[in-house]
């Protein structure tokens, strides 16, 4: 035989994911996940396993696998082991009727656990132990559900269409609708949804399946999650806090590129999963893994003001913060330097000039309600949203972090579509900021704090304020912080020559 014709692939693999949002798990994903657990674990009759959002159903199948195989010489008999796994040993939580419908046929190779076709022979429902009961978003005053935090106008869509209200963090008792105390809680949660903002604006949800899971006690918990709450913000600053300090974190396995974890799908800032034990207390073991670089150390999470995904970083870090400069954070402007918004064009006449998406134009001086200070002066800009290589890394596995940046002449504004990273009295100065700014030091230091597309006053928290009336390079910043050639190489590696 050939090797095409003996290949036998794996349905899970095809799946064609339910949105942006709901991402599917790659059977290679959710094998290295329960790698991480004690594979002691698959070797007891009484571990018990959740997945609270169960969509393919591939990490009970992975979870019953194991089992089948741990418990072979406890339990000869295979269809007496295999009933005791799928009704004893292994649940789950649909997010939905199809999903669970799906999650049934991976499991007892039947969609419904009690039919003919199915592998356990014990259950007397279609629906095994892969349940989706009802739940209600429960909204409050200001049309929020009080769970997720959805929005009433988004998702109150009557009982004939899907509703969003996952019953893992909607009231359900877990514990109480399977009568278990579960050892182990896996799975890969819905990541966000929509929150009835301008656009496309969502709302992170993956957190509280997180919370939620840790309420439960189990021994073990791993979830897939994007990594955006390192940088904390929407809704995301208090579970920042507690993540960082949680000193049962025991692994965080941080990826990037989301890619090389779900092939085409794209998530701002990568993904990651993790591992937390109730017994557990210290540091934690954090991998980064960069075009397909593993970097790996064991350090305390909450060791900076904000969190360091690349343990290559530390060292530069500190190098850096050991000379007391002041910051660039402190200088950068906030949202809406001038008062403008992005959708502010110029006017028909006025003193001074706007510098908008599509050029330059007039503009009254008297209708610029902020940002008085600067207009006169030399500014340098840039747009608040990174280069498409800024959340994720190009194909190189370098960023170039920056997108649009120019200088402004005095007597010109800018919508909130910029950032004024500084200004100046004289051309000059603020040239030799914008030469600094195309340093792949600075934007290095940048990308520390970029976990989406977006650009803050934060993501500068890193950056010295130098002296402007000279021009800075990077062999002259690399000699004055004392950075060693490896230091330097891991800058280059990170970061794009400016183009």
């Amino acid at each position: 035989m050939t090797a095409q014709a003996t290949h036998n692939p794996d349905i899970l693999t095809c799946l064609a994911n339910l949105s942006a949002d709901e991402v599917f798990t790659p059977p290679k994903l959710a094998s290295a996940m329960l790698d991480l657990l004690p594979q002691d674990l698959f070797r007891r009759p009484d571990t018990t396993f959740l997945d609270p959002v169960c969509k393919s159903g591939v990490f009970l199948r992975e979870i019953a696998r194991r089992l089948n195989n741990g418990l072979r010489d406890q339990m000869p008999d295979e269809q007496s082991r295999v009933d005791h796994i799928l009704t004893k040993q292994v649940f789950g939580l649909a997010t939905s009727e199809l999903t669970g419908a799906i999650g049934r046929r991976s499991v007892y190779c039947s969609k419904k656990a009690d039919g003919k076709y199915s592998i356990a022979t014990r259950f007397t429902t279609p629906h095994g132990n892969i349940l989706l009961p009802k739940a209600r978003h429960v909204w409050d005053d200001r049309g929020r559900c009080t769970a997720c935090g959805a929005s009433k106008g988004e998702y109150d869509r009557g009982d004939h269409r899907e509703s969003y209200a996952y019953p893992f963090i909607h009231n359900v008792d877990t514990e109480e609708l399977f009568a278990v105390q579960f050892d182990v809680i896996v799975g890969n949660p819905p990541y966000q949804l929509s929150d009835g903002g301008f656009g496309r604006s969502a709302s992170p949800i993956y957190h509280h399946f997180v919370r939620q899971a840790k309420k439960l006690e189990p021994r073990y918990l791993s979830m897939v999650i994007p990594s955006r709450w390192f940088a904390g913000g929407k809704g995301l600053d208090s579970f920042r806090a507690e993540m960082l300090s949680d000193d049962c974190l025991r692994q965080i396995i941080d990826f990037e590129d989301a890619t090389e974890v779900f092939p085409g799908v794209s998530v701002a800032g990568g993904v990651q999963y993790f591992l937390w034990d109730k017994d557990h207390r210290g540091p934690c073991e954090m991998t980064n893994v960069h075009g397909g670089t593993h970097t790996s150390t064991t350090r305390k999470l909450d060791e900076f003001s904000t969190f360091i995904r690349d343990s290559r970083a530390v060292p530069i870090i500190r190098k850096v913060m050991t000379a007391g400069e002041p910051r660039m954070k402190e200088q950068v402007s906030s949202y809406k330097p001038f008062g403008l918004r992005t959708y502010v064009q110029p006017q028909v006449s006025g003193d001074i000039e706007l510098y908008w998406q599509k050029g330059v134009g007039p503009y009254k001086r008297e209708d610029i309600t902020t940002g008085h200070e600067m207009i006169d002066r030399w500014k340098v800009v840039s747009s608040r949203s990174g280069h498409e290589h800024a959340g994720n890394p190009g194909k190189d596995g370098r960023r170039r972090v920056l997108a649009r940046t120019d200088v402004l002449p005095p007597g010109m504004v800018c919508t909130e579509t910029y950032l004024v990273i500084g200004h100046y009295a004289t051309k000059k100065e603020a040239m030799n900021l914008h030469a600094y700014m195309k340093t792949q030091f600075f934007r290095f230091f940048m990308s520390l704090f970029m976990y989406s597309h977006g650009i803050t006053k934060d993501t500068f928290a890193f950056i010295p304020i130098l002296d402007m009336k000279r021009t800075w390079t990077d062999e002259e910043l690399f000699e004055r912080y004392g950075l060693s050639k490896k230091e330097q190489q891991v800058i280059r590696s990170r970061i794009r020559e400016w183009e």
